[in-house]
């Protein structure tokens, strides 16, 4: 199969692959290349693929993906990158009369618009005659100069590898910008920057004709990026003042649904509802196509369940305040209690199980204690696969991307198989909101420390 260039993003390189394998499925390409040869300090992956148009279908809605090349040739020098050019020259007749341009760019290092028009000009021996238009020109053709990421103060030298071919697609990096949170008439203080929720609505794998869910709702980011890519989606919180807009948040205006109305899903995005997921209403069996979630882990806000300090469940208020009955308010927020991250996790993973559809996908932030995360802490359940765990560093903590795939139907009979029983020591996320302020400071008596 023909050889191509994907261009990624220099930016979250734990999640490119991962983001690849979900374009794949979304797509129905066949992508052949060694992963092993994948390296997070090159934003260049050379894949395998039937053909230019099956290229530009792949990345047309990657969001950590700038573009895909047709592989005309590479070398260490410009000298071994001609060389390989030259044993293809049946390539250049198609493009010889054509309108065209080059796009010359460097890795690492600036060039100056002398050394690029140099380096176009090196490429005369193609011979083309056809108009340079630098606005929708019938061939693009790319040259990069990959110098590699550098901590030295040390000018570079010379590339580590010259890349050249001819653009077949984009990704939709520019949809980065249209969903810019600071864009949004409606925001709060948890609300997912727009390239991660993005790239969460691509492992999710949304698309017309199917239904994602979100059971920690917030301000609604996840809605909006899947239903941008056509899939219906809907929503739940336990507070319901931040699907209202009525909690204080910064541009209060009428809270999700003017977001909603901003970029015209109204269609789409089906409803929101306020109840506790773990008591939550829905009919018993298989009911979304994906789930899509950042649950409540406590660095920007906690997370609650229904409950009082005594152990019982409230049920519906029937105080009045200023005449009207206190759960009907708009600022209601119903008795809670904190809801420990690991049991989030685990029932967020039991949740998963039953409601997903067979070959649906779970997609959740997890957060860990860096110097304490095992590969094994990564909560399992008998019906989910683990599909991807991309991690995006904090310093002392992270938070990871976690994909996965229901691959079973369960009996009753079947359990959780949780990390607390797994483990013969806590995950990296137990307890993490209290050891997050705390600045994850190790008890002075833990036996590790001794």
């Amino acid at each position: 199969m023909p050889k191509f260039i994907v261009h990624f993003a220099h930016f979250h390189e734990d999640f490119r692959l991962a983001e690849l394998e979900a374009l794949t499925l979304l797509e129905d390409v066949v992508v052949e290349y060694d992963r092993a040869s994948y390296n997070p300090e090159s934003p260049f992956l050379i894949v395998e693929i039937e053909s230019a148009l099956q290229a530009a279908k792949l990345v047309r809605r990657g969001i950590l993906v700038r573009s895909i090349v047709e592989y005309w040739g590479s070398g260490s020098t410009y000298e071994e990158l001609f060389a390989e050019v030259r044993r293809q020259p049946e390539r250049w007749a198609e493009y010889k009369s054509c309108s065209f341009k080059f796009t010359v760019e460097a890795f690492g290092k600036s060039l100056s618009q002398k050394e690029k028009i140099s380096t176009i000009e090196s490429f005369s021996f193609l011979g083309f005659e056809g108009p340079i238009r630098m606005k929708n020109p019938s061939a693009e053709f790319f040259v990069c100069e990959e110098y590699g990421e550098s901590h030295e103060p040390l000018p570079f030298e010379t590339p580590r590898r010259i890349w050249f071919g001819r653009v077949v697609g984009r990704g939709s990096r520019e949809l980065i910008d249209r969903f810019d949170v600071k864009k949004r008439k409606y925001l709060g203080n948890t609300t997912m920057d727009a390239e991660l929720s993005l790239i969460m609505a691509n492992q999710a794998l949304a698309r017309p004709g199917c239904l994602v869910y979100d059971p920690f709702v917030g301000t609604g980011s996840f809605l909006m990026t899947c239903s941008h890519f056509g899939a219906s989606s809907m929503g739940s919180d336990i507070d319901g003042r931040q699907i209202r807009g009525t909690a204080g948040f910064r541009r209060d205006v009428d809270g999700i649904n003017a977001n909603l109305a901003q970029y015209q899903l109204q269609d789409l995005v089906l409803d929101t509802a306020v109840f506790d997921v773990c008591r939550n209403p829905w009919r018993d069996g298989m009911l979304f196509d994906a789930i899509v979630t950042d649950p409540p882990y406590g660095v920007r806000a906690g997370a609650k369940r229904l409950g009082r300090k005594n152990g019982t469940i409230p049920e519906r208020s029937l105080r009045i305040v200023d005449g009207e009955e206190s759960h009907r308010r708009a600022d209601y927020y119903p008795p809670t209690i904190p809801y420990e991250m690991s049991d989030v996790i685990s029932d967020l993973l039991e949740f998963a199980a039953e409601k997903l559809v067979v070959g649906g996908r779970l997609v959740y932030w997890l957060p860990t204690v860096a110097d304490e995360y095992e590969p094994e802490d990564v909560p399992a359940h008998p019906a989910l696969r683990l599909v991807a765990n991309s991690e995006q560093p904090f310093g002392s903590w992270s938070r990871r991307l976690i994909t996965m795939e229901k691959i079973a139907i369960l009996s009753d009979t079947d359990h959780l198989l949780s990390e607390q029983g797994s483990l013969a020591r806590d995950p990296a996320h137990k307890n993490f909101r209290d050891r997050y302020f705390t600045k994850f400071k190790r008890d002075p008596e833990d036996p590790e420390l001794n």
